[in-house]
């Protein structure tokens, strides 16, 4: 690897066969979850102490569908009301502290609402007010930054989320390879575009997490199971198959496994995938929406060595605040999103009248410079070990069946299990079912002893977690923990 230990925010390459071992026993066998005297108690602390968040959401759900606008807001037995975000905590409407693990889904290395970029924020809007139209100085800035510290950016162009960016990605590499297909890792989430919502979260299911998508937008859409390489299905056959079928335009992977390696990789995975793209000659994409810059100021490409072809951007790259996306890569490919109208033969047509804006160019910018400064990254990843390690501590003294590990300041809990179930197994539906009410129930729980989560599963830790913040977390969660047992599902 091209970073050292010492320098490194992943201090350490988790095993991943005893985690992939782990993962199959935890699904092989009947679920815990927390007891139902005990779950009790919990939905007693929402009734109680969120009253003004439960009389917020009820009223959402007349105007909004679900009552919440964001997927990470759906909770049992309702969404919290959020008012207010610093450092490591959030406060709710009803006044309620929690320590913050969603950090809101990853991008804030630095913490919540971090002051110094705040004040540089605010100093722009200001100064030049939340969007113009036109160029200004900190889309130089920000592009300039990337391309100093990710070596496989030549070019860097800013869009709206990662799921533009990923569309855009896609499209460049059709246009530039002139092939037609794209295949991707089961389970791998590349945003919620009409191409890429196949195998999302669970290798095999299709388009089961999506519907209103025309058969014929997924038809040039593949995937192949994590760690498949050679194997019946794996990548090799998938692009040998579309050789003699228009090509494969392009790879796309999550370099540390899909869901951020909730399905984890070996470490040579991607320098695999890399050398089968050169040998088909097919572009590499590499989703880092989550990984840059939270493993590092160079990436997972940094990490582990590889040089991809084109890199998606998404919520750091705006430091958390909005418009948050984009696509680097080099020259050759790049080029074919220059601005203007008829601007080349050759045009990858992207656009977006908020994309790089001056607010979150900034944002982004100032956010890169205070992680390099702070040395964030490997801050939070250090918080991200010390938490892993409490849990296991916690879970093997309550002889439980899960278990955690980490890649650095990504943290996963494996508890319920829900997005490891196997498409082929016979219970399938019964024990997404299952697994999906202890999912929300676990997360509920956490949430009531003050700590909030991703799904109940995952943690982000950020330079803002304290040895203090994180053995009080530890505690917490603890607590829920010693209250499971093998569940039961009323129904």
């Amino acid at each position: 690897m091209s970073i050292t230990e010492q320098a490194c925010p992943v201090s350490h390459w988790p095993d991943t066969d005893e985690i992939i071992a782990k993962s199959k026993k935890l699904i092989a066998e009947e679920p815990y979850g927390v007891n139902k005297p005990k779950m009790a108690e919990y939905d007693k602390y929402f009734e109680e102490k969120c009253a003004k968040s439960k009389a917020s959401t009820a009223e959402a759900m007349e105007y909004i569908p679900g009552g919440v606008q964001h997927n990470l807001a759906f909770n049992h037995p309702f969404p919290l009301d959020i008012v207010k975000a610093e450092g490591a905590y959030l406060w709710d409407l009803d006044g309620n502290q929690y320590i913050d693990f969603l950090q809101a889904g990853g991008p804030t290395v630095l913490g919540s609402n971090y002051a110094p970029v705040r004040e540089k924020v605010i100093e722009v809007l200001h100064n030049a007010g939340p969007v113009t139209g036109l160029f200004h100085e900190y889309e130089l800035k920000l592009a300039k930054f990337i391309h100093d510290h990710i070596p496989s950016i030549d070019k860097f162009r800013m869009l709206g989320s990662g799921t533009e960016a990923c569309m855009a990605a896609i499209r460049a590499a059709r246009n530039y390879t002139s092939k037609r297909h794209i295949i991707k890792v089961g389970a791998g989430y590349h945003g919620w575009s009409d191409q890429l919502v196949w195998g999302t979260r669970i290798p095999g299911t299709a388009s089961l997490e999506a519907h209103g998508i025309p058969d014929k937008c997924l038809e040039d859409t593949h995937e192949f199971y994590p760690n498949n390489i050679d194997g019946e299905g794996g990548l090799r056959e998938l692009l040998e198959k579309n050789k003699a079928n228009g090509g494969t335009a392009a790879v796309i992977v999550e370099p540390f496994g899909p869901e951020s390696g909730s399905r984890p990789y070996y470490q040579d995975f991607n320098q695999k995938v890399r050398e089968l793209c050169d040998e088909y000659d097919t572009l590499l994409i590499f989703d880092e929406v989550v990984t840059a810059f939270r493993l590092g100021l160079s990436g997972a490409q940094g990490y582990f060595g590889v040089t991809p072809d084109l890199t998606v951007f998404g919520k750091c790259v705006a430091g958390g605040y909005p418009a948050a996306g984009g696509v680097g890569g080099r020259c050759e490919v790049m080029d074919t999103f220059a601005g203007g109208i008829g601007a080349g033969s050759n045009r990858t047509l992207v656009g977006g009248t908020l994309s790089a804006n001056p607010i979150s160019c900034a944002a982004g910018y100032y956010s890169l410079v205070e992680m390099e400064r702070t040395d964030a990254p490997l801050k939070a990843g250090r918080a991200g070990d010390r938490i892993t390690e409490g849990l296991n501590k916690v879970i093997n003294e309550l002889e439980l069946p899960f278990f955690a590990y980490n890649y650095g300041s990504i943290v996963h809990l494996m508890t319920h299990g829900v997005i490891l179930v196997d498409v082929d197994n016979p219970d399938f539906m019964r024990q997404v079912f299952l697994r999906k009410k202890i999912a929300e129930e676990m997360g509920a729980a956490y949430t009531a002893e003050g700590v909030i989560t991703l799904a109940g599963s995952r943690i982000y830790t950020s330079m803002a977690d304290t040895d203090d913040i994180i053995d009080d977390a530890v505690k917490r969660i603890g607590r829920v923990l010693e209250k499971c047992e093998t569940y039961v599902l009323d129904l």
